[in-house]
């Protein structure tokens, strides 16, 4: 009875950020088709089903077990949603087993940890809290954090560390993980907070020196980034003409490779500077919407969580009466 409630407390305590950005990126056609690619807990799910009608449809995604489990729930009471169990770098595929190609008015991404996972302790995502070094956010495949660390040489460690992590102690965590394990092996999130504290010789004001450590060991160990670069050239199968592309981003590389992809689907294709040709006959996929969008001050005072979110919108060009 106790885990129950706390889980229900965890759900309700769960905040999506830039929700009403992300509705209004979207642009919802009460009768169209939109893709929730991170389920998480339904928080921006929900809000998309209440603006659509009973034709509409919304497939959701996720490849954590408790956010499927909430899917299913909610699917069960509401016909117009669709749950695949998965990673969202199988996004064309999940849309060609719902008939879904190119007709998808819409695509939202909201990336990262959810609130959820990091409040569980039994998941091993937060420092604060002590817990199995898992991470993962299918614990039903891959390995897991601390039996990746068992055997991983210290140039490894370090490598991630700085470039998925930005830290720039790396070298000398990794060394101190390495001299650690040949003592001890470390198993728990209190264990490598506290090391990583122990090693950091100068700290940042109001942030946890392990803060970018775990960061880096939890995109690595999902393969956070990869999959991202695999979706995106994906949506533009699945999207309808004049379809929208949401992407909220929380880290500074996701943020970069989305960045990116947009500009290079906004240009078109790539001839030389010279040639004489119109922007049209560049052929480009996407039409940027609007400048980055940062949550408001209201929303990172009630959310701190939200403080690094950065959302993007795509179109994607043509006309659906011309298709």
């Amino acid at each position: 009875m106790l885990r129950k409630r706390t889980e229900m407390n965890t759900q309700a305590q769960h905040q999506s950020v830039m929700l009403t950005e992300a509705l209004d990126a979207l642009n919802i056609k009460p009768e169209g088709i939109y893709v929730d690619a991170t389920y998480g807990r339904g928080g921006h799910a929900r809000a998309i089903l209440e603006r659509l009608n009973s034709q509409g449809k919304l497939l959701v995604l996720d490849k954590d077990p408790q956010a499927l489990a909430d899917a299913a729930g909610l699917a069960a009471i509401d016909p117009r949603v669709l749950v695949c169990a998965g990673s969202f770098a199988q996004l064309n595929e999940f849309c060609q087993q719902q008939e879904m190609v190119n007709k998808v008015n819409g695509i939202l991404f909201d990336l990262g940890v959810s609130s959820p996972q990091l409040d569980q302790a039994d998941r091993g995502f937060s420092f604060m809290r002590e817990g199995p070094l898992d991470m993962r956010m299918d614990p039903t495949t891959g390995v897991s954090v601390a039996d990746w660390l068992v055997t991983a040489k210290v140039e490894e460690i370090a490598k991630i560390l700085k470039t998925l992590g930005e830290e720039r102690f790396s070298n000398r965590i990794a060394n101190a993980i390495v001299a650690q394990r040949q003592q001890q092996p470390i198993t728990t999130t209190k264990q490598l907070a506290n090391l990583i504290a122990s090693t950091i010789p100068i700290t940042e004001k109001h942030k946890h020196p392990a803060t970018r450590s775990f960061q880096a060991l939890r995109i690595f160990i999902n393969r956070e980034l990869e999959d991202l670069q695999a979706v995106l050239p994906q949506t533009l199968k699945i999207l309808a003409p004049m379809g929208r592309l949401v992407i909220i981003s929380f880290h500074s590389l996701e943020d970069r490779i989305v960045k990116q992809f947009f500009a290079q689907q906004a240009r078109g294709d790539d001839f030389p500077q010279r040639m004489p040709i119109t922007h049209a006959q560049l052929q480009p996929k996407l039409r940027i919407v609007a400048k980055a969008l940062k949550p408001s001050v209201a929303e990172t005072t009630d959310n701190v969580r939200a403080r690094s979110a950065v959302l993007r919108v795509a179109e994607k060009i043509g006309s659906p009466a011309n298709e």
